[in-house]
């Protein structure tokens, strides 16, 4: 077997114009047909944890004066960091299922060609 011959094939198909293959456009597709719910969930997860954290500290009096009215706003801040963990499911589901409704034509059709080959 000639080595010489198989490394310069392997280099060659490195430079060589790619094709677009049919499943590769599919895979694009679908992620991003999930892309929207997926970057929503996270970063409104992670502000509302911060929010419910936030709400924590302030009602254990470990930032603020340690008053009364701050251990208030923290219980209050700290159930709206609770209620937004709480729907951040509810509402990713509704954003990826009408993302999805929004590519499932062209992902369908890209499938079924895929399919017949």
């Amino acid at each position: 077997m000639n080595t010489d011959k198989a490394y310069a094939e392997k280099i060659a198909s490195e430079y060589a114009p790619k094709e677009t293959r049919k499943v590769v456009a599919l895979r694009k597709l679908d992620s991003r047909a999930k892309r929207p719910a997926d970057i929503f969930a996270y970063s409104f997860g992670t502000v509302m944890a911060l929010l419910l954290g936030v709400g924590m500290c302030l009602s254990m009096k470990i930032i603020g004066s340690g008053s009364t009215g701050y251990m208030a706003l923290g219980v209050v801040v700290g159930l709206i960091g609770i209620a937004g963990v709480s729907v951040n499911y509810s509402i990713y589901k509704r954003i990826r299922e009408k993302s999805m409704n929004k590519y499932a034509a062209d992902i369908l059709d890209l499938a079924g060609q895929i399919a017949e080959e």
